[in-house]
């Protein structure tokens, strides 16, 4: 699984809107959590980390100080911590665990291993993300001229997308190899607008599950210098939630269907989100479908509820079951026929099914030509229409639009090999062709 960060998304979307973070707990019941739960997390923080000061914790816990002040009392008073104060300021205060307090943690870390960010709670997390659903955003023609500028995609085609980035459902794509499926799809990344908070972790009955994910989410820079974490007791936003564009997760080959549900660590006993749930209220691309190990039916059919429903249901290992939205756009990508794939009935499901074939010579040509001019290849249409003619039409190659870039690609590297200019050379082009394609 990877995310999909190409210059198209930096700058595209210039009325993008910043994420709108949650209101700053003041109490410890406006965190959603329990009162153990907390105190167990900061024992932990402290046993690993050894003394910390009080804005440390802060920085550490992101939680503010009117939340960890009954904590820490609460925590002295059982004697499980000592405080050294250095000055009279209040952030001058220093928390270090007694061997009481050292002996909790150690029980605390057999049931779950987590310290870190304080978790935000399912109720908090469920209607965090109703509140910036994916289909609260709109893409216009304009948007998608600006985002596809200078790339060679049929009219119909990028038509076909706009509708269905608009509708929020799901798009399958599909078409031969080499067609520019997958390429089209990541460009869908630009058409991504207004910022999203993602929280650092969930809670569901005492487990941790961890959801922001920096390999995959891209956090917008604070707002101020710490970050928008304060010290003092003056109203901010909720630092447990990280502000971040709208994701973009990847995944391919390596799919299964245990990826899709809570990837628990026995070791460390807590969990890590699956895929759609890192991805959502933005755009999770299945791609190569049918290549992964496990058969796409079964894949297909795992969609089924979350697709239509728009949720997903998740088990700990306990045995509970919980929901979460399923708020985001998946875009199939496969180049094997849909009937092969999936039955009548799923494929209905599919708010939007696109075809991308093989490019018209005119299509073909200004790839060539665009190439060329980022190689520092000259163009030449005697060897363009030699590559279309005693190649293409003669081996029956469809015009793919991974071909010219590839072709031309080896034509480069053989040039510099042998120290010699780059040309659409006859020579050269056969060289490239019989080295790009197998022969039986």
């Amino acid at each position: 699984m990877k995310t999909v960060l190409t210059e198209i998304e930096q700058g595209v979307n210039e009325d993008r809107r910043h994420a709108h973070l949650p209101s700053q707990p003041r109490t410890i019941d406006e965190t959603g959590l329990s009162f153990q739960f907390l105190v167990e997390l900061l024992v932990k923080a402290l046993f690993l980390r050894g003394q910390m000061r009080l804005m440390d914790i802060v920085a550490y816990s992101k939680l503010p100080v009117t939340v960890l002040e009954p904590l820490l009392a609460f925590m002295r008073a059982e004697r499980m911590c000592e405080a050294t104060r250095s000055s009279e300021a209040e952030t001058a205060i220093s928390y270090n665990l007694s061997e009481l307090g050292r002996l909790r943690a150690e029980d605390y870390l057999r049931k779950s291993q987590y310290v870190g960010p304080a978790p935000v709670s399912l109720h908090a997390y469920v209607k965090q993300v109703r509140e910036q659903s994916v289909t609260n955003m709109k893409v216009t023609r304009e948007q998608l001229t600006k985002v596809f500028s200078g790339l060679v995609v049929k009219e119909g085609i990028l038509k076909q997308f706009g509708a269905a980035m608009n509708s929020g459902r799901a798009i399958f794509v599909y078409g031969p190899a080499g067609s520019g499926k997958t390429f089209i799809a990541e460009h869908l990344a630009g058409l991504l607008s207004g910022d999203v908070a993602i929280p650092h972790a969930i809670v569901v009955d005492n487990e941790v599950i961890q959801v922001f994910d920096p390999l995959v989410h891209e956090a917008l820079l604070p707002t101020n210098g710490n970050g928008g974490l304060e010290i003092d007791r003056r109203m901010s936003t909720d630092a447990r939630w990280v502000g971040c564009r709208r994701p973009v997760i990847k995944t391919g080959g390596e799919l299964t269907l245990s990826m899709l549900d809570l990837d628990f660590d026995e070791s460390a006993r807590f969990y890590q989100a699956p895929p759609q749930v890192k991805a959502n209220n933005g755009l999770l691309i299945i791609d190569d479908l049918g290549r992964q190990l496990t058969p796409a039916i079964d894949i297909m059919n795992r969609w089924i509820v979350p697709l239509d429903r728009h949720v997903d249901y998740l088990a700990l290992h306990t045995g509970k079951k919980f929901m979460l939205p399923f708020d985001v756009i998946v875009v199939f990508s496969t180049n094997l026929a849909p009937s092969k794939l999936a039955d009548e009935a799923f494929l209905r499901r599919l708010g939007y099914k696109i075809y991308v074939g093989p490019l018209s010579e005119e299509e073909y040509r200004v790839i060539a030509k665009q190439v060329c001019a980022e190689l520092e290849i000259p163009f030449s249409e005697e060897g363009f229409n030699y590559l279309l003619h005693e190649h293409h039409y003669k081996s029956g190659r469809a015009l793919s639009a991974c071909i010219p870039r590839d072709i031309l690609e080896q034509l480069s590297d053989i040039a510099n090999y042998e120290g010699k200019p780059a040309t659409m050379s006859r020579e050269l082009l056969d060289w490239a062709w019989n080295n790009y394609f197998t022969h039986d």
